[in-house]
């Protein structure tokens, strides 16, 4: 459970969310850490004992691969392979090299940069002559792999003649004879000659070093066939490992993040699917759904003046009772605070609006309200869950993101797809109700909500009729029903004993077990009637809940052709000098060149005349200046005036708004059109 302690300042509860996204991670990739920590265990004590398994492996010159399949998340895979270099390190090996394919063109470059990182020392290259070699205390060390596994015995020879006492504490730490272990990050931007090299080096030294290799994969574990052939593919012996899907990830940061009371702070429905699309649509990274989360935090604080009311039930009252006269007037303002005056009589009307004292005493109830309704919300919508998600068809979502977000836009239970899951509720069998029943009661006992005493009595009542019920006569009617149809086997009677059936099952009451069934689900429909209410109906929901979802848009949906012609059109908006701002659509002589030419091509057509331009370009920027009459200094400023040109021009190319035209050599064609 996360746990925010009441009196923090909201920089500071940001600063508390991050160690708690952190540590949801950790936990998340607790399995997947764990799983190739023990195959590098499994691995090295092969090596280690020397046993028939590794002696097979040095016949056939196998190498140790991990692969681990992380997803398209790209942006993602960065704190996964932190995490697991940190394990590593910490407990198996220090030695721990991770790769990437932009540091590795050559093999020659990628020894240099194994070598630099497995050794603790920084890598320069002076020159060609010595490209393959590092500075290792005073000492340049040739990169290769005889030079890679004489230093691992000269190191592991080195730990062994310690001191008992050094050598206990080290071992402690990690193995004796510990694994070198080789992390490509990001497996399918390597060449293959690159892999295909390493991969043969290594494995005619794996008898005498203890290599491990890790391979992450974005895509497919069919990328190691297409980059290594059989030959290369051979030496290696492979083991996939499956990290959690980016989905479920992102279901799991929602469930223990958004839909819980510890934290105060909420995310209205539009914002929360602005992420979520952002998510699906665009990248799938967890990382950036975090970073947009905590926009929002910084955005709510920065924008909301009340969002010092975002706090914890201990700190409310203190808080509350500390509010201006004008804080008191911005809740006031708030929409949902006017609805709910005028819900009320006309005294307490006059007193809320003309009295801070009795507006703070209001206002505290109306947070502790919220609270609670935020604490029953999340127990009756992770009930609800337990049913949705067990239907076929899920018409709600299989994730309780989806759900969550269903929730939020209106009254779900005046939706289709709502409806469309009662029915298929109430043709659940007795082993699913009573499953579901059972999960129900264990979310509202856990729950810190007051008013679900009743409700968790109620559905163990419904747990004691079920297991009580008797269904035999039902069923002695099913199988004599059947009987009948065998002994008519003539066409015309087979078609009146059905005809006979169809008849009885629309005046046949129902049984005892369908009342009860029927009974259950309706009784559901009431609590998400009464407990699902959407956050934007609540009165003070703008205090706690963020959703500006345009503004937010607007910082992670970037817009560059809109920035470029606010910065080019208008400098002084960005450069924040009132010199550069000119009224009526003129054009400043102060302005930079490439705003001036971009001005001036805004005003021509599809084709531009380079020499009107330079003209045109010309006369602003010696709008203010005198003229010279010394002929030689104006030549020198005509020049001078060319070049600026000539470079502002191709700027504006190199932005992507002209190109030269086939047309007419002296013309550029314009690329852009319409306003921004």
């Amino acid at each position: 459970m996360l746990v925010f302690s009441p009196s923090l300042k909201p920089v500071v509860q940001i600063n508390s969310l991050c160690v708690c996204l952190q540590q949801i991670q950790e936990d998340l990739n607790k399995q997947l850490l764990d799983n190739l920590v023990s195959f590098l265990s499994r691995s090295h004590s092969d090596f280690q004992e020397k046993t028939t398994k590794w002696t097979c492996r040095m016949k056939f010159r196998e190498i140790p691969t991990a692969a681990l399949i992380l997803g398209v998340n790209v942006t993602d895979h960065d704190l996964t392979f932190r995490g697991l270099s940190d394990v590593l390190q910490d407990s198996i090996t220090p030695y721990v090299a991770l790769l990437e394919a932009k540091d590795c063109p050559g093999i020659k470059n990628l020894m240099q940069k194994l070598m630099g990182q497995l050794m603790n020392c920084d890598i320069e290259v002076d020159s060609l002559e010595d490209e393959d070699c590092v500075q290792v205390s005073q000492n340049r060390i040739r990169c290769s792999m005889p030079s890679l596994v004489s230093w691992y015995e000269n190191v592991t020879k080195k730990t062994d003649s310690e001191t008992p006492s050094k050598k206990r504490n080290s071992s402690s730490r990690h193995w004796q004879s510990p694994p070198v272990v080789v992390i490509f990050k990001d497996m399918e931007s390597f060449t293959t000659k690159v892999l295909q090299d390493f991969i043969v080096i290594s494995s005619q030294h794996i008898h005498e070093l203890p290599l491990v290799l890790i391979f992450g994969i974005a895509t497919s574990p069919m990328i190691i066939h297409r980059l290594l052939p059989h030959s290369v593919s051979s030496l290696l012996c492979i083991e996939l490992f499956q990290s959690l899907s980016c989905k479920e990830h992102l279901s799991t940061i929602v469930d223990k993040l958004l839909l819980t009371s510890q934290f105060p702070f909420k995310l209205g429905e539009k914002v929360l699917q602005v992420l979520i699309n952002i998510f699906l649509y665009h990248d799938f990274s967890v990382q950036n759904f975090i970073k947009g989360f905590q926009l929002c935090i910084v955005e709510h604080f920065y924008s909301q003046p009340l969002s010092v009311l975002c706090c914890h039930l201990v700190d409310l009252k203190k808080r509350v009772y500390s509010l201006s006269h004008d804080q008191c007037e911005n809740i006031r303002r708030l929409p949902s605070f006017r609805r709910y005056v005028e819900k009320q009589e006309s005294g307490k009307q006059i007193a809320l609006l003309t009295n801070d004292n009795f507006l703070k005493e209001e206002t505290e109830k109306l947070l502790e309200d919220l609270h609670v309704y935020h604490e029953n919300y999340v127990s009756i919508l992770r009930c609800l869950h337990v049913f949705t998600s067990s239907l076929p068809k899920y018409p709600l979502g299989k994730q309780i993101r989806e759900l969550h977000c269903a929730c939020l836009e209106n009254q779900v239970w005046e939706t289709e797809e709502y409806e469309s899951s009662l029915q298929l509720a109430r043709m659940l069998n007795k082993t699913d109700l009573v499953s579901m029943l059972q999960q129900c009661v264990e979310i509202l006992m856990s729950s810190s909500g007051k008013e679900f005493d009743k409700t968790v009595e109620k559905l163990k009542e419904f747990l004691t009729q079920f297991q009580n019920l008797e269904a035999s006569q039902e069923r002695d009617v099913s199988v004599s029903s059947q009987k009948e149809l065998q002994k008519k086997t003539d066409l015309y009677h087979l078609q009146k004993t059905l005809l006979e059936l169809k008849e009885s099952r629309r005046s046949k009451k129902l049984t005892k077990f369908e009342m009860l069934r029927f009974e259950v689900v309706d009784y559901i429909d009431t609590l998400v009637r009464k407990y699902l209410v959407p956050a934007d109906t609540r009165t003070l929901h703008e205090i706690v809940y963020f959703n500006a979802a345009t503004v937010l848009r607007g910082h992670l949906n970037a817009a560059p052709r809109t920035a470029l012609h606010t910065a080019l059109n208008n400098p002084h908006w960005y450069l924040k000098n009132q010199a550069l701002k000119c009224d009526g659509g003129g054009i400043s002589n102060k302005a930079p060149d490439i705003c001036i030419v971009y001005k001036l091509h805004l005003e021509c057509g599809r084709l531009i005349n380079l020499v009107d331009w330079l003209e045109a370009f010309s006369t602003v920027v010696m709008a203010s200046e005198e003229p010279n009459a010394d002929a030689a200094s104006s030549d020198q400023v005509d020049d001078i005036i060319h070049a600026r040109f000539i470079r502002a021009v191709s700027e504006l190319e190199l932005l992507g708004f002209i190109k030269p035209s086939k047309q007419k050599t002296d013309h550029v064609a314009r690329l852009t059109w319409g306003g921004c």
